[in-house]
C-alpha cells in the first residue's frame, strides 16, 4: 500500500502544539485547519489538468484547469475538523459525509450516517479524519465510498500508527494513505501513542 509521511518543518511545528495536553480546542481547530492545508497542497500534485485558451488584459493564451470533480469525505465527526483548511485552497471541491463511531469496550466499528455527491465515481476523493489508529473506520469508510462507485480514493489523516495501517493494506491495498506524522503504537485501549488524544473531543471540547 503507498503510503507517505509529509515531514514539513510547519507541519511538524503545528503537530507539536496539538500534541500538547494543554493545547486550548480553539489552538488545535486552528492547527489541525492548517496543516490540513498543508498536506493537501502536497496530496494534489498529481490532479490531471486540461488545456484551456484564455483570453488576459493583453492577448489570447493557453491555460490549465481542473475539470475533475474533487470530493472531500470526512469521517463523522473529528473529520469536519479537517474541511475548512482544504476548502480554502479548493473550494469548489464537493462535500460527501460518512457518519462511523467506535464501540469503546469492542473497538467495532459502527455506522450511522452517509451520504454522497453527484458524480463520485469520476471524481478525485479524499477521505478525512485526523486519525489512523486500528484502521477500522479507515476500511469502513473506505467500503462505503467504493459501494458509491469511486476509484480514485486517497486516505489522508494527521497521525497513523504500523498496525492501522497494516490492516488498511490487508483490505485496500491500493489505496493511497497520506499522515503528517507515523507515531509509535497503539496502547491496549486502543488509542495511539503517544498521539493527540481523542481528537473529536479536543476539536470540538466535549470533554
Amino acid at each position: 500500500m503507498p503510503f507517505t509521511e509529509l515531514k514539513h518543518p510547519l507541519i511538524i511545528d503545528k503537530l507539536t502544539r496539538m500534541r500538547k495536553h494543554d493545547t486550548s480546542s480553539k489552538d488545535f481547530r486552528e492547527n489541525l485547519n492548517e496543516i490540513a492545508q498543508l498536506m493537501v497542497y502536497e496530496i494534489c500534485r498529481d490532479i490531471p489538468l486540461t488545456k484551456i485558451e484564455i483570453e488576459t488584459p493583453i492577448q489570447k493564451t493557453e491555460g490549465y484547469t481542473i475539470e475533475q470533480p474533487i470530493v472531500l469525505v470526512p469521517i463523522l465527526r473529528a473529520g469536519i475538523g479537517m474541511l475548512d483548511g482544504i476548502q480554502k485552497l479548493i473550494p469548489t471541491a464537493r462535500i460527501a459525509h460518512v457518519g462511523l463511531y467506535r464501540d469503546e469496550e469492542t473497538l467495532e466499528i459502527h455506522q450511522y450516517f452517509a451520504k454522497t455527491t453527484k458524480d463520485i465515481e469520476n471524481s478525485y476523493t479524499l477521505i478525512v479524519d485526523p486519525m489512523l489508529a486500528t484502521g477500522g473506520s479507515a476500511i469502513k469508510a473506505i467500503d462505503i465510498v467504493k459501494q458509491w462507485g469511486a476509484k480514485n480514493i486517497k486516505f489522508v489523516c494527521l497521525v497513523a500508527v504500523p498496525e492501522g495501517l497494516k490492516k488498511l493494506a490487508e483490505v485496500h491495498p491500493e489505496v493511497e494513505v497520506y499522515a503528517a506524522c507515523l507515531d509509535e503504537k497503539l496502547n491496549e485501549k486502543g488509542y495511539i501513542v503517544p498521539g493527540l488524544g481523542d481528537a473529536g473531543d479536543r476539536i470540538f471540547g466535549t470533554k
